[in-house]
């Protein structure tokens, strides 16, 4: 009877949510999303009692893991006082936040503009670097996603903007990956004379370097396949923005807050940016907050002149407060060594697939940020889905995605990645759990290989 009920309540809250809510990045109808009631540690739960272990941090986000009740209750205390001031009224959690930011971050990054969430903090960069700079033209990768806000949504070149594309944000200029697994110069890593640098400074030698206000770059790869920034790249960009007078800005909304065993992604190649833009681990998820912090010349130049940014929920106490509690625990319970040691046996454990499944053509990670891409051939690299792949050309890859949820893994298949990036909490024996399901999923693509 109580098991009749569980499942008929699961099917009316996913009901409900069907015929009176929407679904981003998908057609409307004909999906089968999971109804979480809870979740705890690396486990999401549904109404019918199945548990998933979560292989992708919800969006990447849940760095802390799920349901950890310190939170809660900071949550709750900073509501008690108050819940919502106006962005010229300060608090004592805003403060404390930023004064932490500036204690981790690189460098001489030390003020802290608080937005709502991603796409707001790399918007806000935007405009930022186009006021200090009085340049117009941004620079970014291709294989990047930024957000999904106009200005956001055009500087990266993820193609889920190109039905958008009539309304993109003017003056973004695009350029090559430094992919070294797909070298877009048909070179190899370590015989390469560098051209994903050259080809950028050719880009801003035709675009006018007096026009570029700023670089626009993730500080580690992320959905876009977790692509590795080749050794000595990101050193020589800062080596170009420092002789045009560019601005370099790192997007850490994937990759910072200890999601790569740095505090930032961008710090594993020992560069400071001048700006870093963040979310999502920030709060690992629990509140909405993203931030937008600058170098301390940024900062000092608006000493004497208005800066011209803002939004309603800027510095938002409670959110600040949940932030503040997740930067402890991150601490506390030594989460960023955790994701070095966690992340150097998935890559062990990956290498022993390879071994096992002619299908995996490449596994790139970067602490608990990484992806398998799985070929039909490792000599043509020929991917099991192309890239922006068509419905009927993801055939073989929506096989092994629905393999790894009936087996009670939660995470990322995009195109031919499979996405491994767990929270920071993450234990051996779930590692080998979650990589166990993957290995079974990943047999099917096998036997498409020729």
């Amino acid at each position: 009877m109580s098991e009749t009920k569980s499942v008929s309540e699961s099917a009316r809250i996913i009901q409900n949510s069907m015929d009176y809510t929407l679904f981003s990045w998908s057609k409307q109808k004909g999906i089968s999303p999971i109804a979480i009631k809870s979740g705890r540690g690396v486990n999401l739960y549904d109404y019918d009692g199945k548990r998933y272990l979560d292989f992708s941090s919800g969006l990447m986000n849940v760095n802390i893991g799920h349901g950890n009740q310190r939170v809660t209750k900071a949550v709750a205390d900073q509501m008690m006082e108050i819940s919502y001031v106006t962005p010229s009224c300060v608090t004592k959690a805003r403060g404390d936040l930023g004064k932490k930011i500036a204690e981790i971050t690189p460098g001489n990054l030390t003020k802290t503009f608080f937005t709502v969430c991603g796409a707001t903090a790399i918007e806000n960069a935007i405009k930022l670097a186009r006021l200090y700079t009085g340049r117009h033209k941004i620079i970014s990768r291709y294989r990047s996603y930024h957000g999904a806000t106009y200005g956001a949504m055009t500087v990266g070149g993820d193609p889920r903007k190109l039905p958008s594309d009539t309304q993109q944000m003017p003056n973004v200029v695009h350029v090559e990956d430094a992919y070294c697994y797909r070298c877009p110069w048909n070179q190899e890593l370590g015989y390469c004379k560098m051209e994903c640098i050259s080809h950028i400074e050719r880009i801003i030698t035709f675009e006018g370097p007096e026009n570029i206000a700023a670089i626009l770059m993730e500080g580690e790869s992320g959905s876009s396949g977790c692509i590795k920034y080749p050794p000595g790249y990101f050193k020589q960009l800062r080596a170009i923005c420092d002789k045009h007078g560019i601005l370099l800005i790192a997007d850490e909304v994937m990759s910072g807050f200890g999601r790569t065993g740095k505090w930032f992604g961008i710090e594993n190649h020992d560069v400071v940016p001048d700006m870093i833009a963040s979310a999502k681990g920030i709060t690992a998820g629990y509140l909405p907050l993203g931030a937008l912090i600058v170098s301390d010349k940024i900062a000092s130049y608006y000493d004497d002149k208005p800066l011209m940014l803002g939004m309603t929920y800027n510095a938002h106490p409670v959110s600040c407060a949940a932030a503040l509690e997740v930067l402890k625990i991150y601490k506390d319970e030594n989460m960023l060594e955790n994701a070095v040691s966690m992340g150097k046996y998935i890559e062990k454990t990956a290498e022993e697939m390879k071994q096992q499944h002619p299908s995996i053509g490449d596994f790139r990670n970067t602490g608990l940020l990484g992806c398998f891409e799985l070929v039909k051939n490792r000599l043509s690299k020929e991917p099991m889905a192309p890239f922006n792949a068509k419905p009927e050309e993801m055939m073989v890859m929506n096989k092994v995605a629905a393999k790894i949820k009936e087996l009670g893994l939660y995470t990322f298949v995009r195109w031919n990645y499979i996405f491994v990036v767990p929270p920071l909490n993450i234990k051996k024996e779930q590692v080998d759990e979650g990589m166990n399901i993957i290995s079974q999923a990943i047999a099917i693509a096998d036997k498409y290989c020729n």
